[in-house]
């Protein structure tokens, strides 16, 4: 967990900050960490990173755009030294919260980075869990659990949520997963995941609305502001059910690693490994998405997936990967995926 003096730094920057920009990974747990952090301060734009796994320097451009005093970079395990160096130039500061086991080599005397994984305790709490710290804010306890839930992470404060928001919780519940998949808050955190699988323009809709959204019915109950969120969910949802049926099929079959493959207009795979994770405890869950030459792959297990991601891209020139020990991701050419599946079924069998 960072300390309080660290919680206390990244409160004072972020009440410094006049027009700031943050960049947050493009799922819910980055969603809720910027959506948290914007609400304190009523100011600021996002940008949802959508490159797997990290910042690059072409991102500099929107902190032009958007004429910024000030970039918080969360939940991105990696963020480019060209990127810093330009924004260094720019004499802006960079305020970085992430929680993934990455190490961070990046030198910049305007970077200011925030990790629980490399804190004295260590530990690997969601970037949302870390925004509620520094915000304090008792009334938006809920958008952080949103994050945690959908990061596969209890809280401290779940049962003080639960005492808040009873009929949304599924009690004695013994995973985040088991929320996510089997109770109605666990449909409101798919609801906004699904909401970010959208046109840009249909996306910042979705994040103006959450700006002002007070309680967790006000998402769930139709009305005219989230009626177009809820038809996305709808529209997405009727994919994700196709996908995971045939998903099903295929880890049915397999005895340890269950790989599934898919392509389309549409990435779902860290969707579909966190269910198929859930649904078949004790398996190792691979799911690629191939988009062209190009294929991304969400990796789950009770086991450490996390070294054989490595040890897996180590091998293969051009590709990248890494994550949480449990949880990973990796983006290598379609012509080395056999060889990338290969690892992992001679690491668990």
């Amino acid at each position: 967990m960072l300390s309080n003096e660290q919680l206390q730094e990244i409160r004072e920057h972020l009440e410094k900050a006049q027009n700031p920009v943050f960049f947050f990974d493009n799922d819910i747990d980055g969603l809720m960490s910027f959506i948290l952090l914007r609400r304190h301060i009523n100011r600021g734009k996002g940008v949802a990173i959508k490159s797997f796994p990290g910042l690059d320097a072409s991102y500099v451009r929107k902190v032009e755009e958007l004429n910024a005093d000030y970039i918080f970079i969360l939940d991105k395990p990696i963020v480019s030294q060209s990127f810093v160096d330009e924004i260094k130039g720019k004499n802006l500061p960079i305020i970085w919260i992430d929680h993934h086991d990455v190490t961070n080599n990046l030198k910049g005397e305007n970077l200011h980075y925030y990790n629980p994984f490399f804190s004295k305790q260590s530990s690997s709490e969601p970037v949302s869990y870390l925004a509620y710290k520094v915000v304090n804010n008792k009334n938006d306890m809920w958008l952080a659990m949103a994050g945690c839930i959908g990061d596969n992470y209890f809280p401290d404060f779940t049962n003080e949520f639960l005492r808040k928001y009873p009929d949304l919780w599924k009690r004695e519940a013994k995973s985040a997963f088991e929320i996510l998949f089997e109770s109605e808050f666990g449909k409101l955190v798919m609801i906004l995941d699904f909401a970010l699988k959208n046109r840009t323009s249909n996306v910042v809709s979705m994040i103006n609305y959450l700006f002002t959204v007070r309680n967790p019915s006000d998402v769930l109950v139709e009305n005219a502001n989230n009626l177009q969120i809820l038809n996305r969910y709808e529209q997405v949802l009727n994919v994700y059910k196709k996908l995971f049926e045939r998903a099903k099929h295929v880890a049915r079959n397999h005895k340890r690693v269950i790989f599934f493959q898919y392509g389309g207009d549409m990435s779902l795979s860290a969707d579909l490994a966190n269910e198929l994770y859930y649904r078949f405890p004790g398996k190792v869950i691979m799911v690629a998405y191939v988009k062209g030459e190009v294929v991304n792959i969400s990796i789950r297990g009770k086991f450490d997936v996390r070294n054989a991601t490595i040890k897996a891209v180590k091998k293969l020139p051009g590709s990248t990967g890494g994550g949480h020990k449990n949880a990973t991701g990796a983006k290598v050419m379609l012509k080395d995926l056999k060889n990338f599946v290969k690892v992992f079924e001679d690491e668990f069998g």
